[in-house]
C-alpha cells in the first residue's frame, strides 16, 4: 500500500499544466459570457464604430462596412443565447480543471473527451481555411495542445486517477 501512495503523491507537472489550461480557459470564457451579456441591450454597431476609432481604423473601409452591417442583423436575443452558450461551456472547463485538481477520475474523462471533441474540427479548419486565416499557427498550436492533452491523459490516467475504495477502511 506504501508503494501506491508514492505513487499517487508523485509531481505531475504536465497534469498541473492542464489543469492551468483548463481554468485559464474557463475564466477566460466565463469573462466573455459577462461581456457579452453586457453588450446585449447596446447598440452594436455604434459600439463597433467607436472601437474602430479607438483602434485608428477607417470605418469607410469595405470590410468594416460590411462587418458592421453583419452586426446589426445581430439581436439582443442572439447575443443572450451566445452569452449563455458561452458561461455553459466556462462551466465545463471549470469543472474539468477543479476535478483533475483533486484527481477524480470522471473529470479525467470529460477532460478527454471534451478535448477530443474538437481535435476534428481544428483538423477541418487547418485543412479547409488555411489558406484564407491569417494565424493559422493559432489553430495549429490549440490542436496541438487538445492532442497532448488526450494522449497524456489517457496514458497516465491510471498512474493520476486512482479509485479508492472505502470498504478496505474498517
Amino acid at each position: 500500500m506504501s508503494g501506491d501512495s508514492q505513487v499517487i503523491k508523485k509531481r505531475a507537472p504536465t497534469l498541473y499544466a492542464i489543469i492551468g489550461i483548463k481554468l485559464l480557459k474557463g475564466l477566460l470564457f466565463v469573462t466573455l459570457a459577462i461581456v457579452a451579456y453586457t453588450l446585449s441591450d447596446n447598440d452594436l454597431p455604434a459600439e463597433f464604430r467607436h472601437l474602430l476609432h479607438l483602434l485608428r481604423l477607417n470605418p469607410e473601409r469595405t470590410f468594416f462596412a460590411d462587418l458592421a452591417a453583419q452586426i446589426g442583423r445581430i439581436t439582443e436575443a442572439n447575443v443572450l443565447w451566445a452569452a449563455a452558450g458561452t458561461l455553459v461551456y466556462s462551466l465545463f472547463s471549470l469543472v474539468e480543471g477543479v476535478g483533475l485538481m483533486f484527481r477524480v477520475s470522471w473529470a479525467c474523462w470529460l477532460a478527454i473527451g471534451e478535448s477530443a471533441f474538437f481535435i476534428p474540427i481544428e483538423v477541418y479548419e487547418l485543412v479547409h481555411r488555411v489558406s484564407r486565416e491569417s494565424f493559422p499557427w493559432i489553430v495549429f498550436g490549440i490542436l496541438v495542445i487538445n492532442v497532448v492533452i488526450v494522449w497524456y491523459l489517457l496514458e497516465n490516467r491510471q498512474r493520476l486517477f486512482r479509485h479508492h475504495h472505502h470498504d478496505s477502511h474498517p
